[in-house]
């Protein structure tokens, strides 16, 4: 009769995975239908971040299956909640109350730092970055680039922004569920400044100053979530003398 309840669960638990998957499908792909629609207000913006670029498209198709991409990859930020939400759904039922807790806030910080870093990645670090390289044109030799490749270089700039500024989320979860503690992580530092500039090398396109650019955010959101993740540290030893 165990064995049996516990299949019954199994099945369960993929009926409702295959649910939640079905949902976040519909939705991203009805966001990607309407951010399609605004495509190239996204691509006359874009191309104003770099204004002394000359984009030329290199490919028939290249410049539509660029305004696809733009469209899925707008289409899955607005779609972003739904899939958070359906995410929350699947995971809950097999939650503890304080497990929900932690992953409950994990989600809704998270999402909050990524859109903040894709953001600052986007809106400053990118037309630094794009100023400094196209300052080496000379009259002889001027910038043309395929629009694709700068979609490319952009979408992994503001990708690898967001995936930094989860930083201080991660280091405050790994705390919280004893994995490690701050007295480690001080310890560490320079260990943890090495790696966040070979992040940096791996998530940027490979120049000097998209990783520094990068690397130095990151320095600063260690320090950031070492803060936060000793408050952690000190309310779960004080709920433990208790």
């Amino acid at each position: 009769m165990d064995n049996l309840d516990k299949k019954q669960t199994i099945v369960e638990h993929l009926s409702e995975l295959r649910k939640r998957l079905i949902y976040s499908v519909i939705f991203l792909l009805i966001f990607t239908v309407i951010s399609y629609k605004f495509s190239e207000v996204i691509v006359t913006d874009m191309i104003n971040k770099a204004p002394s670029i000359s984009f030329i498209f290199i490919a028939p198709a290249e410049l539509f299956m660029s305004y696809l991409k733009i469209a899925f990859i707008f289409g899955a930020v607005l779609a972003f909640p739904v899939i958070l939400y359906n995410i929350w759904m699947f995971l809950r039922p097999g939650l503890n109350t304080d497990e929900r807790r932690l992953i409950l806030r994990a989600l809704i910080s998270g999402s909050f730092l990524f859109i903040i870093g894709a953001i600052f990645g986007y809106l400053v670090v990118l037309p630094m970055t794009i100023n400094f390289f196209t300052s080496f044109q000379i009259e002889e030799i001027r910038a043309m680039i395929s629009f694709s490749n700068y979609l490319s270089f952009t979408t992994s700039f503001i990708l690898a922004f967001g995936i930094v500024f989860e930083v201080p989320i991660i280091m405050v979860i790994v705390v919280k569920l004893g994995i490690t503690n701050t007295e480690v992580l001080k310890q560490n530092k320079k260990v943890a400044v090495l790696i966040i500039f070979i992040l940096a090398a791996i998530l940027t396109p490979p120049d000097i100053v998209s990783q520094t650019l990068l690397a130095i955010p990151m320095i600063i959101l260690f320090e950031i979530g070492l803060y936060f993740a000793k408050a952690v540290e000190k309310k779960k030893n004080k709920e433990n003398s208790i």
